[in-house]
């Protein structure tokens, strides 16, 4: 039976968000954070000096308890060893830090980060509830799946990895003004973002610049709106200048709700939480998986997004200007594809996973408290 500690009786429960490193980890914990704290609860999180959760949860008004631990994915054989070398250390300050804070139930969404955490969390027999945002678990969550009191789902395929009878398709947490974003009529010029994410993607970006000359040519009737990150910019900024087509190359699009709003189809990566911001708007896509993600996952993102219909896939070694011009060519002739991709998209969108995640959060620690009165 999990232990009890008089804390689970406080009106006000403590949870700690354990993930961190990129912004696909601690965004979701901070919306789940944010329903939290609504509830009167105190969630609390766990992570490093060099991710992301460093500026973004402090800025948020969150605790922040620093860890040293790095990656074991594709990362080397020294920085493997300093990893197995600081994962003791880690799990027992993540023990101390549990029982210090009194702390509930934890809420991982996996990633190097959530290691140690979890870890300690299981042997203080304190109820874990893990949210896999992509298709195939990750490291993490592969290795506690049995161990876990829920898993919270982004695909249906992905309960298949945890126990029967606990797991929840629930999605990812995305914020609203992109399930606010309504259906776009088809009009004359395709409007299309291309969207390698904030630090841009050097594939996308190339495949973008090699297909201007080609739809200069072709007097294809396209928009083009280009994030490239702000490394190669100015260079691609003026060469599409000079081509004289319609459309913007911007260095980072801080609305992007509005962005996907103005699309009718997006070319983007594949990771968890862009494939879930493209369902919440509705909109069709073309994939491009980032083949050096951990565990392929961004291909199987992708993969699942094409089996429903809501998008084209097309491998990071195939996206070249002729590549990207060809499939653009063949979507701006199909309105009626362009359409049912958008619905189909929309099919895979769940709203509200950021409430449904804080809820079973809340209902976990119930649990316990009740099991052991």
């Amino acid at each position: 039976m999990l232990r009890l500690s008089p804390y689970y009786f406080e009106t006000a429960v403590i949870f700690l968000m354990a993930g961190g490193g990129t912004g696909g980890h601690v965004i979701p914990l901070l919306a789940v954070a944010r329903e939290l704290r609504a509830r009167g609860h105190e969630p609390y999180f766990i992570g490093t000096d060099r991710g992301l959760e460093a500026k973004l949860v402090p800025a948020e008004g969150f605790p922040l308890e620093r860890i040293e631990i790095g990656g074991l994915k594709r990362v080397g054989v020294r920085q493997t060893m300093a990893t197995c070398w600081q994962l003791p250390a880690s799990t027992v300050h993540s023990m101390r830090l549990l029982r210090a804070r009194r702390t509930a139930a934890v809420f991982s969404i996996g990633g190097y980060v959530a290691g140690p955490p979890v870890m300690a969390a299981l042997l203080e027999h304190i109820p874990v509830v893990v949210m896999e945002p992509n298709a195939v678990p990750g490291f993490t969550n592969r290795r506690i799946a049995r161990f876990v009191a829920r898993a919270l789902v982004n695909f249906q395929e992905t309960q298949a990895y945890f126990p029967k009878g606990r797991t929840e398709l629930t999605g990812v947490p995305v914020r609203e003004e992109f399930f606010q974003i309504q259906p776009k009529p088809r009009q004359a010029t395709l409007n299309v973002l291309i969207t390698g994410g904030s630090q841009g993607s050097r594939t996308l970006n190339q495949a973008a610049r090699a297909s201007w000359p080609l739809v200069q040519k072709s007097q294809l009737p396209i928009r083009l709106v280009l994030q490239t990150g702000r490394a190669s910019h100015e260079e691609l900024r003026d060469a599409f200048a000079a081509t004289g087509l319609p459309g913007e190359v911007t260095p980072f699009i801080a609305d992007m709700p509005s962005a996907f709003a103005q699309a009718d189809l997006i070319v983007c990566r594949s990771g968890a939480g862009t494939v879930s911001e493209v369902a919440a708007a509705g909109r069709p896509s073309v994939l491009v998986p980032f083949p050096f993600a951990a565990d392929d996952h961004q291909r199987r993102n992708a993969e699942a997004f094409e089996r429903a219909g809501a998008a084209r896939l097309v491998p990071d070694k195939e996206m070249t200007g002729e590549k990207l011009f060809a499939v653009l060519s063949e979507l701006a002739a199909d309105a009626r594809a362009l359409a049912c991709m958008g619905a189909a998209a929309k099919q895979l969108a769940r709203p509200g996973a950021a409430r449904r995640a804080a809820e079973i959060l809340i209902d976990s620690a119930k649990a316990v408290r009740n099991n052991s009165v």
